[in-house]
């Protein structure tokens, strides 16, 4: 099966989800370097920080500091993670300084107990509340289902559970949803089966996206899989940063350097520059004082000749 798809949008995570899985505090004056070289490389979405609990994430308690500082151009849209009413009240003390929210939960209450400490159900009713305070607010919200494609806690998860869950924060006000592969257990059968699945009962006006992991090496064929049923929103992570705080081992957002060089060798547009994108990840790679886990960082971009 071929895609149809001729432009993908995608989501930069990395400043957010990335970092917070860094176990030494990155200074805030780099955050806010990568970030805006992040915003020049042509990606028009970037996720950098969150309102959590300084004590829960101390690598993002300067979430404040970085929204104040940050200098991005015009047509780059910022989003924040919020966990909660207090987060929102939080953020939005500084509500011109983005315009996109994330709320995040879990398909599973094992994931979501061992993530937030709180049951799906749970979870759902404070989401509800913070959508609808959001979308009062005048900002864009997306909803982000983790373990969607798979559990570490409790195995297979139905589709039908996740899209119920969908169905209730889209009511809720989210107008995007991400469906996230949290500890790379999707395979690419999978994904092919579930976004038609997803779009015939989720309907046309609500956004998809795809939001996978390299954990278990799948994450290009993942992405393909998507692709050929017609997704065009992702998100990903520059240098491949990132993964899940529990459980252990579940490393590895996909990275958008590669993703995004696959999709230009299939001709599909993007609007990102390869070469700038990889210019940002080498400075994380300085930054942290490590190699990342991107094919690109090691191999280069392909160069074509004759």
């Amino acid at each position: 099966m071929s895609s149809s798809v001729q432009h993908v949008r995608i989501r930069e995570v990395g400043p957010r989800d990335g970092f917070q899985n860094e176990p030494e505090v990155i200074p805030t004056a780099d955050k806010v370097r990568l970030i805006e070289m992040l915003a020049r490389t042509g990606l028009r979405r970037l996720e950098v920080t969150s309102f959590v609990r300084p004590d829960v994430i101390p690598q993002l308690s300067d979430a404040r500091e970085v929204l104040g500082a940050i200098d991005v151009p015009d047509d780059v849209a910022l989003s924040v993670l919020i966990p909660n009413e207090r987060g929102l009240e939080h953020a939005l003390e500084l509500r011109d300084r983005f315009q996109e929210i994330n709320v995040f939960m879990s398909a599973t209450d094992g994931h979501n107990m061992a993530n937030v400490n709180r049951s799906v159900e749970e979870s759902l009713a404070g989401l509800e509340a913070v959508l609808g305070r959001a979308r009062e607010a005048g900002l864009r919200c997306e909803a982000v289902i983790s373990v969607a494609f798979g559990c570490p806690y409790e195995g297979h998860v139905a589709p039908e559970r996740v899209l119920e869950i969908a169905r209730r924060l889209i009511a809720a006000g989210a107008q995007e949803i991400g469906f996230g592969d949290t500890t790379g257990m999707a395979n690419p059968a999978q994904v092919r089966s579930f976004f038609p699945v997803a779009r015939d009962m989720l309907g046309d006006e609500v956004e998809l996206t795809a939001h996978f992991h390299n954990t278990r090496g799948q994450g290009l064929a993942n992405v393909l899989a998507a692709l050929d049923v017609g997704v065009s929103s992702f998100e990903s992570s520059f240098g491949e940063l990132g993964g899940c705080p529990v459980p252990k081992g579940a490393t590895g957002n996909v990275a958008t350097e590669d993703v995004v060089s696959m999709l230009h060798e299939m001709g599909i547009e993007t609007g990102i520059s390869l070469e700038a994108l990889l210019e940002a990840s080498r400075a994380a790679q300085e930054v942290l004082g490590r190699a990342l886990g991107s094919h690109l960082l090691t191999a280069g971009p392909v160069v074509w000749k004759g």
